[in-house]
């Protein structure tokens, strides 16, 4: 049983990346193998030297205008946008620009009931207005499977507990199902952020 707990995740590891390799090198492996080149790893250094340079291309003025007319399109396209909104917005969510539109903070707030708590991120702020006065709310994206679903709850901000994680802790916290769960965790000043307003009508 101690032999099977050790190589466990060394096996897990070199199939995932073993995996992974395999996938990216074939890519360009079968144009190598039409040119009578066969390199084990060249597709895969190739790939890898092919994202980079798409990287720089993107990041230059004409790169960044080609890439916004392409994905002008792709969000015209029915159904096709829907799948490249969500997975870009995960992508940004981790991204390490960390953008206006990415993951802010990891949040720790009660839920479902009183006594227990859930793991979140806080993605926007909300100024509420009623007739009892303003309240900051926060918006807080709870995953529920992974990380690509999950739920929105608003919450006031004074109720959110803000633990001392980065946003790549909270996420592999979320990802790896609480095993990467720090002994202790603590908790820090909320952080100024910009808010939206929102005004609440009764209903007659």
């Amino acid at each position: 049983m101690t032999g099977c707990v050790v190589l466990f995740p060394v096996a897990i590891t070199f199939f995932i990346t073993w995996w992974f390799i395999q996938f990216v090198d074939g890519f360009f492996s079968p144009l190598y193998a039409k040119l009578g080149i066969d390199i084990f790893g060249l597709g895969f250094l190739t790939s890898l030297v092919f994202i980079f340079m798409v990287g720089i291309f993107v990041s230059s003025w004409v790169g960044s205008t080609i890439f916004w007319v392409g994905e002008w399109f792709i969000k015209k396209m029915p159904f096709v946008r829907h799948i490249y909104s969500a997975s870009k917005q995960v992508s940004t969510a981790i991204s390490p620009d960390q953008n206006t539109t990415a993951f802010k903070e990891v949040a720790i707030i009660r839920h479902p009931r009183i006594g227990e708590y859930a793991f979140g991120f806080i993605t926007s702020t909300v100024v509420l207005q009623t007739d009892k006065g303003d309240e900051e709310l926060c918006s807080v994206y709870v995953p529920t499977n992974h990380l690509y679903i999950g739920d929105i709850f608003l919450v006031n901000s004074e109720e959110i507990i803000r633990p001392n994680l980065s946003i790549r802790e909270g996420i592999e916290i979320i990802v790896s199902g609480g095993m990467t769960m720090p002994q202790v965790i603590a908790s820090m000043e909320p952080m100024p952020r910009i808010s939206q307003n929102i005004r609440l009508n009764r209903m007659t």
